[in-house]
């Protein structure tokens, strides 16, 4: 494609990593994010090998492998009786046979890795306060409507603007998300607040009657993530609102004592209650394409969501960079990405059911 600078919407993980793939093969972007900072709201998330394998194609591998934190493992535990069901070992042969570590990473310090390469880059542009809400294309630009009124063209618009997408509004017109019922509370504590016999360096899943807890450490071990979810058959979608420690509790007080000190540990809990979409074929329209949550919102089950965002930057811009054709490049992302990120989400959506 030629010089023209191509439109993405959100700020987020999968927008700014989009503006790398692009930045890396001499395309310009600029960055729309309706907040007034650039930011990531959440804890921790966990990076199979496949994101450190997009991290290098992005340009920032050697940045995001020095805030990661290289567990030993995965562990399965019953959260009734206390005891281990499994453990998946993450050491060297894991490295081998894959190619690349597990690992988990605070969602901000992962941000900010990309927010940083964006920022150095002299063609990837960011604006704040700036929440597209609608589009009209010609045939050789598309237009972005701002919710102040103002209006922005670009050779292309790359809707990465998470789950409540505006972009897949227009494009898509397929209503609100799927919410599943399942009500998830996070807290970050100090390490010295973690029960010292629970330490563990490892993602570790206690799993019990419609519930589970899930823990591991973040930034260089200085804090422990806690993740516990309770299916309540929540009806309405919420993100991120505190809530007391006994609201947390309630889900939870049938569970071995063990599992429960976790919750007991907890400080400054916040609610999601959990959504997602069904997969569609339709990601494009014309020189418009979602990306990220806003093509493939999945549960967290799977701990895939910021992994398939990035790998569909890696995609998006080499098609891109590849094809003359921007329609064409698009419809080729699309085509490529679909039914990987949709065996993702559906087996996120029964995994966790």
């Amino acid at each position: 494609m030629g010089s023209e600078r191509v439109l993405i919407a959100g700020g987020g993980i999968g927008g700014l990593a989009t503006a790398m793939g692009l930045a890396r093969h001499g395309i310009a972007s600029l960055v729309l994010e309706k907040a007034a900072e650039l930011g990531e709201i959440g804890a921790g998330i966990q990076l199979g090998p496949n994101a450190f394998h997009a991290f290098d194609f992005l340009g920032v591998g050697d940045a995001a492998r020095k805030m990661a934190v290289y567990i030993d493992s995965l562990r399965l535990m019953d959260a009734m009786s206390g005891e281990e069901i499994t453990a998946i070992p993450l050491g060297e042969e894991f490295r081998q046979r894959f190619g690349n570590p597990y690992a988990v990473v605070h969602r901000g310090d992962l941000h900010g890795v990309f927010l940083k390469a964006c920022r150095e880059h002299e063609r990837v542009e960011l604006a704040t306060s700036s929440e597209v809400i609608a589009y009209t294309q010609d045939g050789s630009t598309v237009t972005a409507e701002l919710a102040d009124g103002s209006r922005i063209s670009g050779s292309a618009l790359i809707g990465a603007d998470g789950l409540w997408s505006n972009v897949r509004k227009q494009l898509a017109g397929d209503g609100k998300p799927r919410v599943s019922g399942h009500t998830t509370y996070r807290s970050v504590i100090p390490t010295e607040d973690m029960p010292e016999d629970l330490r563990w360096n490892a993602a570790t899943l206690w799993a019990g009657p419609k519930c589970h807890i899930v823990h591991y450490p973040l930034s260089g071990w200085k804090v422990f993530n806690l993740v516990v979810t309770y299916h309540n058959d929540a009806p309405e979608p919420v993100a991120g609102k505190p809530v007391t420690h006994e609201e947390v509790r309630v889900g939870f007080e049938h569970i071995n004592p063990v599992a429960r000190q976790i919750i007991e540990r907890g400080k400054d809990w916040k609610l999601w209650v959990l959504c997602d979409r069904d997969p569609i074929e339709k990601w494009v329209d014309g020189r418009v394409a979602l990306l990220g949550d806003a093509a493939h919102p999945m549960m967290q089950y799977f701990a895939q969501g910021a992994c398939m965002a990035m790998e569909d930057a890696v995609c998006l811009s080499a098609e891109l960079a590849n094809t003359g054709d921007i329609e064409s490049a698009l419809q080729a992302y699309q085509q490529k990405r679909y039914l990987r990120t949709a065996r993702v989400q559906l087996q996120s959506r029964e995994i966790g059911n």
